[in-house]
This record gives structure tokens, C-alpha cells and sequence, in this order.
């Protein structure tokens, strides 16, 4: 499933509804055309929001995609208690192979393994002792995995982003609801130390009303992107015929928990700019021979990508992409509200009224009150066996106690879709001058009821 260029995409169906001028809304298909013109306020069945799991004493995972995010996760799997790994798909069998020797090695039985081509995981799927796929695979295989595993009846669980198209998010979306299993996406920066203590927070009301977030992924990627291994097999080719923010999800989901998306709010529209490419240009000459094949690549990207986001109940959100320049690690992580700010990177906060006057104090200094109970419970576990430091480990077991105890999942396949929808919706407005672009409301109006998460 190669990714497909932006013109093609455009031309799946009329985008533009009224007047394509500054100022004027412009609307992307409210559905896939697999819906056949289908109202997508109607929902194929009845909705996912706050559906318990069934319980599972023990759950059974299979994994499609074991390098090196699937190898990683899988470790998080492996550490949690009533847990079994059945079954692990590669198209490289020697991964498969020595994620299959680890799984042995931790006291399970050896899993099965599925290596025989691109699609093997639809065979995989189909097996009756299994409860939950969870796919590693790059991005354009993130969709039909969990279409295959919802198909046969099974939970699925993806890396980010859970689609790169809107037609990719409404299936998802359709498969959910129809086959009443939960998919979702498997957005481990929800679970970091700081976003549930500030999400905690939160809702205690410190902050008051929270009116702004901003969001970001911004992480230097240049030697990465043009790897000969690994993820510079795929991830480079984005930059090639897609502009936009391919990869929103670590700053968004956080901040859509602190601003209740989906439990009271949702995502209205956004407007998006580009800067020009450089980044990846300037690399390769630095760094390419001049006789490797990636020279004659073009790349259309811009080095940062910035968008609005204005949601239903009037709150606003700055979110940003930014993976081909020099950089430290910066996922912004802010919220600003009537009562007080929250900023990150490094981790601060401002409360009105505060006995210290108007500065920042270190967020170290509201742990003790305020840390979340799952890092309380297993925070000295995850940072010391964990990946990404710790989060990975927290989010496998939040996810695996929700099945094993029959409680609804934190993170839903609505969700899942609307996180990931700034990618395309992005695309349209970069090309189109930054005009305003609709979100779908993928809940089909089910984000006005209350949630509670984790």
C-alpha cells in the first residue's frame, strides 16, 4: 500500500463545498466512497464510546511487525502479568524468529509464526486463540491490519498514526462499530509521567478552564529518514508527494485528554501552513553519495508544518510538525487556563494566585499531591524496565487490566480517527492557501456525552 499523492487523493470526490476563497469553509468527503453516499450521521451500528471489554482472565496478543517499535512493545507485553503472546508476523522471518526466541525465553510457549509475504497477518487474524492484535508495521499497513484482525473478530490496537486518509479513518471507524471490537490507537504519550499528572490535575480544576493546548512533534529525523534499514525504508517517501503534518498524534492526544475531546468537545476545524523545504535537501548533500539512488528523489515536505485547531466549544490549539531540521526533542505539551498555565520541555507550571508572584515553579514540586495513581502503582517498575521512559509500560498494562477486568478501554477508535485526521486535513489546507477544513465528527455526535479516562 504505497502512499498515494495528495492530487489523487483530492480527486476521490469534490472536496470543495461553496466557495473555495479565504475565509470560506472547505469540506473534506464526510465518508469513505465505500459507504456508497451513505449519511454519515448514521452510524452502521451502535456506537463504541465507553463499550467495556469482555473479560479476559488471560490475553492473548499477537503482534504483526516485530522490528524495532513491535520488538520494543513487545517487551511491555511480555513484563505484564497474564499476558501470553500467541502468535507474531513479519515479512522478514529473522525478526519474527528472534522476537518469537524472546517470548520463549520469558517462560511462554514458542508463538506461531506468520512470515510468508505482505499479507500474512490475514491469516494470522483468524486464529482462535487470540484476543488482541496489535500492529508495528509502517504507516500505509496500519489500516488493513486492523481491518483484518476487527473482521475476524478480534481487539486491535495500532501504532500512530491509525490511518494517513479520511477514507482509512471512517473504515476504521465503520469496521468498530460493525463488528463491536474496539480499536484503538495505541498512543503511549498519553501514559507519560507529566501528561497524566497534568491531566490530573486537570480535572481537579488547578488550571481552571482550560482555553488553549499546543501540540507538537518535533524531533530531528534527518539521519533516520534516509537509513538504509529500518525506517528509512519507508518513512523518507511521505516527504516525496505529501505536504502537511504526517505524525500528530503524540502532541494531540495528551492535550485532546486535558481539553475533553470526545467527552464534552471536539475537534471543529484547523488551518494549515508550511514552510518552504530545506532540511532533507541540505542533508543529503551533506551526507549522500552522489551516486545513491536518493538523489533522484524530489522532496515537496516543508520543514515545519503549523496548524489551528478550533474545536465546538470555542478552545483553540497550536499544532506542529517539525522532523527535518536541527533540533532538541520538544513535544510543546501546553495548556493555558483561567486559572493557570502548564508548559513543557522543560516541565513548568504558573498557578494565579501562587505566594511566589509570577514565575514558573518546577513541576517536581507537585508530584507528591498530584502524581497519577498508575504511575504511583508502577512507576518505579516502568522506568526500570519500560521503554520510552516508562510510558510504553504504562500504557501496556492500563490496556491490559481494562480487558482483564471488563472496563471500557481509555482510548477509542473515534479517537483513533480524529488524532489522525490532521494528516490528511492538513494536506487540503497547505494546498489550498490555508483555507479553514472541517473535521468529520466521527462520533457521529456521541462527543457531547461525559467520559472518564484512566
Amino acid at each position: 500500500m504505497p502512499d498515494r499523492p495528495i492530487d489523487e487523493l483530492l480527486s476521490r470526490r469534490d472536496l470543495i463545498k461553496g466557495a473555495a476563497t479565504a475565509g470560506a469553509f472547505m469540506a473534506w468527503p464526510d465518508h469513505a466512497e465505500e459507504r456508497r453516499g451513505e449519511d454519515p450521521a448514521q452510524s452502521v451500528a451502535a456506537t463504541m464510546m465507553g463499550v467495556p471489554f469482555e473479560r479476559h482472565e488471560s490475553v492473548r496478543v499477537a503482534i504483526v511487525g516485530t522490528g524495532l517499535r513491535g520488538s520494543s512493545v513487545l517487551g511491555e507485553f511480555l513484563s505484564v502479568d497474564g499476558v501470553r503472546v500467541t502468535a507474531l508476523c513479519d515479512i522478514v522471518p529473522a525478526k519474527a524468529q528472534r522476537a518469537a526466541d524472546r517470548v520463549v525465553q520469558a517462560g511462554q510457549p514458542m508463538p506461531a509464526l506468520y512470515t510468508a509475504g505482505e499479507r500474512d497477518f490475514e491469516h494470522l487474524v483468524t486464529r482462535d486463540d487470540i484476543d488482541f492484535v496489535y500492529t508495528a508495521t509502517p504507516w500505509p499497513w496500519h489500516t488493513p491490519v486492523c481491518l483484518a484482525a476487527l473482521k475476524a473478530g478480534k481487539h486491535a490496537g495500532t501504532e500512530v498514526p491509525a490511518a494517513t486518509s479520511l477514507d482509512e479513518c471512517w473504515a476504521l471507524v465503520d469496521a468498530s462499530e460493525r463488528t463491536r471490537r474496539h480499536c484503538l490507537i495505541m498512543e503511549n504519550c498519553c501514559y507519560d509521567f507529566n501528561e497524566m499528572m497534568v491531566n490530573t490535575m486537570v480535572k481537579k480544576g488547578m488550571f481552571g478552564e482550560v482555553q488553549y493546548g499546543e501540540a507538537a512533534y518535533i524531533h530531528d529525523l534527518r539521519s533516520i529518514l534516509f537509513e538504509d534499514r529500518d525506517e528509512g525504508l519507508w518513512r523518507r517517501f511521505p516527504h516525496t508527494n505529501r505536504q502537511g503534518n504526517f505524525y500528530p498524534t503524540h502532541g494531540l492526544g495528551p492535550v485532546s485528554w486535558y481539553l475533553d475531546i470526545h467527552g464534552g468537545d471536539r475537534f471543529d476545524y484547523l488551518v494549515s501552513m508550511s514552510t518552504g523545504e530545506r532540511g532533507l535537501s541540505l542533508w543529503r548533500d551533506a551526507h549522500v553519495p552522489k551516486d545513491s539512488p536518493k538523489w533522484r528523489e524530489t522532496y515537496v515536505e516543508g520543514d515545519i508544518n503549523s496548524s489551528l485547531v478550533k474545536t465546538v466549544r470555542g478552545k483553540t490549539i497550536l499544532l506542529q510538525h517539525a522532523v527535518t531540521t536541527p533540533t532538541p526533542y520538544d513535544r510543546l505539551n501546553s495548556i493555558r487556563g483561567t486559572k493557570g498555565v502548564f508548559k513543557d520541555y522543560p516541565a513548568r507550571i504558573y498557578l494565579d494566585g501562587q505566594k511566589d508572584g509570577e514565575a514558573f515553579k518546577p513541576i517536581d514540586e507537585y508530584q507528591a499531591e498530584h502524581a497519577h495513581p498508575l504511575w504511583k502503582e508502577f512507576g518505579e517498575r516502568a522506568r526500570k524496565t519500560g521503554g520510552e521512559g516508562g510510558m510504553d509500560f504504562i500504557m501496556i498494562a492500563r490496556l491490559m487490566r481494562c480487558m482483564q477486568e471488563g472496563l471500557p478501554p481509555d482510548i477509542d477508535v473515534y479517537d483513533a480517527a480524529a488524532w489522525s485526521a490532521p494528516w490528511p486535513l492538513s494536506e487540503v489546507s497547505v494546498k489550498h492557501g490555508s483555507v479553514p477544513v472541517k473535521f468529520p465528527d466521527f462520533t457521529r455526535g456521541g462527543w457531547q456525552t461525559v467520559r472518564s479516562r484512566s
